[in-house]
């Protein structure tokens, strides 16, 4: 191919699960030239990924999709666990947080995949940008200024960089010789299927033991789907993913019977892994999602983890891209997140063992498990120069919790957007000669004071604290660092 057909781009995402089309939003809105290129036909069909923790859902309303998110869906009912055809105790698989002023998304949001990613499509499209369906990347060369990615249907693309985001069978990670560090989590099978189905309430997720392993049907909110999931004690089981397969499980597993099943839409064999990248970033290619970690199911951290894998990686693409920053800002990508899915998954693996390897598959989730209290404060970018601080003082690296603000708005209204905000608390005084891309708002109400302190924090756009300090002489030369 000649160099001058050769299509240019400052970013080539692959993949348009979760982790791409958030990617490539936040890409969008920040004027980067990116195109997501899809080696399936069409968006990913299935359940999997269901449980949205509040963390995401602050993502999702800076991104601009929470409203429609939040109609998608809906929380998490409690558990009725069934015994001989009867139902019996009923408990609640996850601890129920209200929202507060300083975490406005208190529960996880139980949305489908599938659904949450014709969300995120949707909203891409809205942004201009498009996916490639049927198209795969076959092969990639680097050079100083760039990534020549080669294409399934012969033709090139040239991109400044390129960002993995193709699953955990990824092609690319595969291409670059990356290799993942990781442990079989459970031997045994799981079925996982979306089916449509009568003779059972949707007000309940429904539990049942059996000698040939558990089962559970989660009413999935906002349709009329069930997601149905069979345990497997047997490590040499071949699940019957066929429709007939699954409505013998139906009956031999639960009370209902086989032809209480009307469809089945989607099916799958699964086979719990944890596994790692040894690294998320080669040259001008980077990991987010799954192909950088894979996860259990169990406690909803995989999708959750990808998510914000695109949003740390988005907004400094964009800052390299569109502001001048030192490519060494790139370094940061995995300085950061590497620690955390690390982290991740072993919570994930943790749950999965303390419940569905027990074959209760509902073990109860708490806290740990929304990604609120995820930070960076040891990075190279966090930095703290307020002493001494409480014990439980909210931090550099910290993440930036919501408040009300004066006139009605409220400190995530301020946040939302891809630029920087610079929050002056307690009639801290506001710097001049700020950059047009660092929004500055006086936050003095008794709500804000009361989760900042007094003092001056510039807000990264992804929504963490990178500058805590009483000095206005320090926010200069902090936003310094992110522009040419």
């Amino acid at each position: 191919m000649e160099l001058n057909a050769v299509k240019e781009l400052d970013v080539l995402v692959a993949g348009a699960g979760p982790t791409g089309l958030a990617l490539a939003i936040d890409l969008a809105r920040r004027g980067v030239r990116a195109q997501v290129v899809e080696k399936a036909d069409r968006l990913f069909p299935g359940s999997r990924g269901k449980g949205l923790q509040p963390r995401t859902q602050e993502v999702f309303d800076d991104l601009g999709v929470i409203d429609t998110i939040r109609s998608a869906g809906g929380g998490y009912p409690a558990t009725v666990v069934w015994q001989n055809g009867r139902p019996g105790d009923i408990v609640e698989m996850s601890e129920r947080f209200p929202p507060t002023p300083h975490v406005p998304y208190g529960e996880t949001w139980m949305v489908p995949q599938w659904r949450t990613q014709e969300i995120l499509y949707a909203r891409l499209r809205e942004l201009g940008g498009a996916v490639d369906f049927g198209l795969a990347l076959t092969g990639l060369r680097q050079d100083d200024d760039g990534v020549t990615a080669d294409l399934s249907d012969g033709s090139a693309i040239r991109a400044a960089y390129v960002v993995a985001a193709d699953g955990g069978r990824s092609t690319v990670r595969k291409a670059l010789g990356i290799g993942m560090t990781g442990e079989t989590v459970d031997p045994n099978p799981l079925l996982v299927a979306d089916i449509r189905l009568d003779g059972i309430d949707r007000d309940h997720i429904h539990s049942w033991k059996h000698p040939d392993g558990g089962a559970i049907l989660f009413p999935l909110a906002g349709t009329d789907i069930f997601q149905f999931i069979a345990l497997f004690p047997d490590p040499d089981a071949r699940p019957d993913t066929t429709a007939d397969g699954v409505r013998k499980l139906i009956a031999t597993r639960t009370h209902l019977t086989a032809d209480s099943v009307r469809e089945v839409l989607w099916t799958s064999d699964f086979r719990p892994r944890a596994a790692l990248a040894d690294r998320f970033r080669d040259g001008r290619v980077f990991l987010a999602g799954d192909a950088a970690h894979i996860h259990s199911p169990a406690g909803g951290q995989g999708l959750n983890t990808s998510i914000q894998d695109a949003y740390n990686l988005g907004w400094k693409l964009g800052h390299v891209l569109r502001q001048g920053a030192d490519p060494a800002l790139l370094d940061t990508y995995e300085a950061e997140r590497l620690p955390i899915a690390a982290d991740v998954l072993g919570l994930s693996t943790r749950l999965h063992r303390a419940s569905i390897t027990k074959g209760e598959l509902a073990g109860r989730r708490g806290a740990d498990t929304q990604q609120l209290g995820l930070g960076y404060p040891g990075s190279s970018l966090t930095v703290e120069t307020r002493a001494p601080l409480a014990d439980d003082a909210l931090t550099a690296g910290d993440r930036a919790p919501d408040a009300p603000l004066a006139g009605g708005r409220w400190l995530f209204d301020a946040f939302r957007g891809p630029h920087f905000t610079l929050v002056a608390v307690g009639g801290a005084a506001v710097p001049d000669g700020l950059p047009e891309w660092v929004h500055a708002c006086q936050a003095d109400t008794p709500l804000a004071r009361e989760a900042y302190g007094d003092g001056l924090f510039v807000i990264r756009p992804d929504g963490y604290i990178g500058l805590a300090t009483a000095d206005p002489a320090d926010v200069g030369p902090y936003v310094a660092r992110f522009t040419g």
